[in-house]
């Protein structure tokens, strides 16, 4: 056969092969299994296939234990011990130990998604991506964890779910040692020691180090919040963030600090509490000087100094640096005081207000300031108190200049700018910015000094009266005297009381 026969056998034999090639492609998938409809052209590839639903996995890898249905599949697997990775990406210098998983990440950088979902439009790059997905949509969730019930809609996801349970953390950040369950997680959080956040909010600026966390944060701009508490009505924007507030209602504080016993919902809040202990405070206010072992506490103090106060009460008009604030003010105009103390029969709007003033009867004042003795129930009236002694004044008004030691005082100030008067005599109809400055007002047409009982409205010439009568408010008489059980409504009779047995006492001695 001469040389240029050669050639145009070769060709028609090309051809041939071209023209046999659609013909394969279309063959027919006369075999099909049986377990779940999938086709296939040979008998003998059905047959392997069928070995996936037999559950049997008879080639087991030496090394890690894994077992494989298939010894092409043990096979492919054990390279990954061999730390051998020959096929690397051009574009982005990603190696894989298969040429299969480099032809998967390629796709990536093609940036075509051919395999989209019909239920919500998501895009994928392969369609075994699809397929899993979708798994999602089905709300089938057939794998459950033995340890704590958690189903999945993918074997995957409980596999990685389960090391959670294994306590076993064997990814390091060299940076900060913090260690994780998985890998992955510890990439993600590498990324906030490069300082790097690539993902900005095109609506507020705000940057992230993770496209994922840029997503979550945008649903906040959407004004939607679907996830809606079921006890309080309360709405949220994401999922998690319902579930991590219904553990509120639950009651169940199971996280508690070994050095205080308060206990917490849950243990991030705990954590955030153990900082309190350690009397480190990292954050300093630059105005005022002040401290704080937190970095959102110190952001919140601040907006105190710029002045601004965004929120404001339709009722009274008085203004808040805080939307919390303004929250906690309107209950005072709704009239509900829902907390009562059992010893004195007060009641308060809101629950911290109680706590407080429950450290009143305690007769406990274990905070005394160094320069005159003065002494307080709470740390904080300490504080406060000190600055007083330190003669700076902080906080201005933008009105008239006027400067004073506490905020407190200041947001008192400038309800005199405001003109509105909230408090009415009801003698003689004249209007006052203050309840302090209608009390005062009263005496004029009384002659004395008036007392008001917040409980039933009663009028008073002397302080002391009034303290006298609010324990008439009190349900029983919770004041007991250790030497012969006597009780009393009121401390002070339990101290007028206590005397007798002091001066029994003296009686004796001098006997």
């Amino acid at each position: 056969m001469t040389s240029t026969q050669k050639d145009q056998h070769g060709a028609r034999s090309q051809r041939s092969q071209e023209a046999d090639k659609p013909h394969r492609r279309k063959e027919e998938k006369k075999y099909s299994c049986d377990e779940c409809g999938k086709g296939f052209t040979r008998a003998v590839h059905l047959e392997t296939h069928q070995l996936i639903h037999s559950g049997v996995k008879a080639y087991t890898c030496d090394l890690c234990g894994k077992s494989f249905t298939l010894a092409a599949n043990l096979k492919r697997h054990q390279l990954i011990h061999s730390g051998v990775k020959a096929y690397t990406c051009d574009l982005c210098g990603k190696s894989f130990t298969l040429a299969a998983n480099l032809k998967r990440h390629q796709l990536i950088h093609s940036g075509v998604k051919a395999y989209t979902c019909d239920f919500c439009g998501k895009s994928f790059n392969r369609a075994g991506s699809l397929k899993t997905h979708q798994l999602i949509h089905s709300e089938v969730k057939a794998y459950s964890c033995d340890l704590c019930g958690k189903t999945f809609a993918r074997p995957g996801s409980l596999k990685t779910h389960q090391l959670i349970h294994s306590g076993v953390k064997a990814y390091s950040c060299d940076f900060c040692g913090k260690s994780f369950t998985h890998a992955e997680s510890l990439k993600r959080h590498q990324l906030i020691h490069s300082g790097v956040k690539a993902y900005t909010c095109d609506f507020c600026g705000k940057s992230f180090t993770l496209a994922v966390n840029l997503k979550t944060h945008q649903l906040i701009h959407s004004g939607i919040k679907p996830y809606t508490c079921d006890f309080c009505g309360k709405s949220f924007t994401h999922l998690g963030n319902l579930k991590t507030h219904q553990l509120v209602h639950s009651g169940v504080k199971a996280y508690t600090c070994d050095l205080c016993g308060k206990s917490f919902t849950h243990a991030g809040s705990l954590k955030t509490h153990q900082l309190v202990h350690s009397g480190v405070k990292a954050y300093t206010c630059d105005l005022c000087g002040k401290s704080f072992t937190h970095a959102e506490s110190l952001k919140r103090h601040q907006l105190i100094h710029s002045g601004v106060k965004a929120y404001t009460c339709d009722l009274c008009g008085k203004s808040f640096t805080h939307a919390e604030s303004l929250k906690r003010h309107q209950l005072i105009h709704s009239g509900i005081k829902p907390y009562t103390c059992d010893l004195c029969g007060k009641s308060f709007t809101q629950t911290g207000s109680l706590k407080t003033h429950q450290l009143i009867h305690s007769g406990v004042k274990a905070y005394s300031c160094d320069m005159c003795g003065k002494s307080f129930t709470q740390t904080g009236s300490l504080k406060r108190h000190q600055l007083n002694h330190s003669g700076v004044k902080a906080y201005s008004c933008d009105q008239c200049g006027r400067a004073f030691t506490h905020s407190g005082l200041l947001q008192r100030h400038q309800v005199i700018h405001s003109g509105f008067k909230a408090y009415s005599c009801h003698i003689c109809g004249k209007t006052f910015h203050w309840i302090g400055s209608l009390n005062i007002h009263l005496r004029i047409h009384t002659g004395n000094d008036v007392y008001c009982c917040d409980q039933c409205g009663k009028l008073f010439v002397k302080y002391k009266d009034l303290q006298d009568h609010l324990f008439t408010h009190t349900v029983g008489r919770p004041y007991k005297c250790d030497l012969c059980e006597k009780t009393f409504k009121a401390p002070r009779y339990l101290k007028k009381h206590q005397q007798i047995h002091t001066r029994k006492k003296l009686q004796v001695q001098l006997l």
